[in-house]
Parts: structure tokens; sequence; C-alpha cells
């Protein structure tokens, strides 16, 4: 069973995105390449527990198991040495993309305290998107009484759109909750 988003891009989005940016082919349509999650753990170096704990965590929410990123320089300012581990990352691609894109969307976002919309500030000039959330504690994946730490996730939604116009559009196609102007 392909996911609900994956569903409604092939079937809606995708002419919309056509008629709207009078694209000749169905090729030139952008659409959501991958997914990274990413979540740096400050002092994982000193707390081996805790970033074993936040990898858990991760592969809870994204439903597949992270990668853990590791300090490429020496930093003596902030006693990191080079190969520390110092987070956690994971790339979705496919099905498992839009199902995350799916639950974030419509069951974690909304459960932001004061939620009021995510920033249209946040696109960069290749079409992609790039925010974070606060709180792990937002996704209905994460039991609240296991929780140790709080930490924020930066999520970066990449795309094949050229021009920051033709990402929201398609972002907004899928029903991302963006602030109003």
């Amino acid at each position: 069973m392909a996911a609900r988003l994956k569903e409604m891009y092939d079937k809606q989005i995708k002419s919309d995105l056509k008629n709207k940016f009078k694209y000749k082919t169905v090729m030139q349509v952008p659409k959501i390449e991958k997914v990274v999650v990413n979540v740096g753990v400050g002092d994982a170096h000193s707390n081996s527990n805790k970033l074993k704990a936040t990898i858990e965590e991760l592969a809870i929410i994204t439903g597949q198991a992270p990668l853990k990123t590791v300090a490429k320089k020496s930093i003596a300012n902030f006693k990191i040495r080079e190969g520390m581990e110092l987070g956690a990352k994971v790339t979705l691609r496919g099905d498992k993309m839009y199902e995350f894109l799916d639950r974030m969307i419509n069951f974690a976002l909304p459960r932001v305290r004061d939620f009021k919309g995510i920033s249209l500030k946040s696109f960069d000039n290749f079409g992609n998107y790039n925010f974070s959330i606060m709180e792990q504690v937002i996704f209905p994946e994460i039991n609240f009484d296991k929780v140790d730490n709080i930490y924020g996730i930066n999520i970066t939604i990449v795309t094949s759109a050229k021009t920051k116009e033709e990402s929201k559009a398609l972002l907004d196609g899928f029903g991302m909750p963006f602030k109003e102007k």
C-alpha cells in the first residue's frame, strides 16, 4: 500500500503544479527527493547513555535506524576531538519519507504549544526547506513518561524545485502549515 501523501502527489498535486507553472512535461514538476532528520546531542561525548536514548527515540520517530554523526575536526573550546560521536541523523526516501511527512504535518506540528505555523524564511535558493522542532515529544510515537531529556530536531526537506516559489507551492500542496504573512 502506497503512502497517502504519495498518492495525493501523483493524483492531484502534480497536475496542479504543472498547470500553475506551465511546465511542458510532467518530468519538470518538482518533487520531494528526501527528508533528512538531524539531532545534535551537545554532551554526547561525556554522556553516552544520552546519545543512545536519542538514537532509540529517533528510530521510533522515523521508522528507520539512525546513523551516528561524528566530529570532523577537533574544537578545543567545546572539548570536542576529531571522531567523537555528536548526534544522529536519518535520511528518509520513498514511502518512509511520505509517511514521516504525513505524521509530522497532520499530527506532530499541530501538537506544538501556541503553534501559528512554520516560517516562510527557511527556504534556500535551491528550493529546499529547513526548519527545527524544539521538542521531540510532539511526535505521538514518543512515550512522554520514558523521556529523559528534551532535545530539538532539525528537519531538511530536499526538493527538485528550482526556485523558492516552486518549492513553497509543492509543500503547500502537501498541506504544510506555513505562517500567514
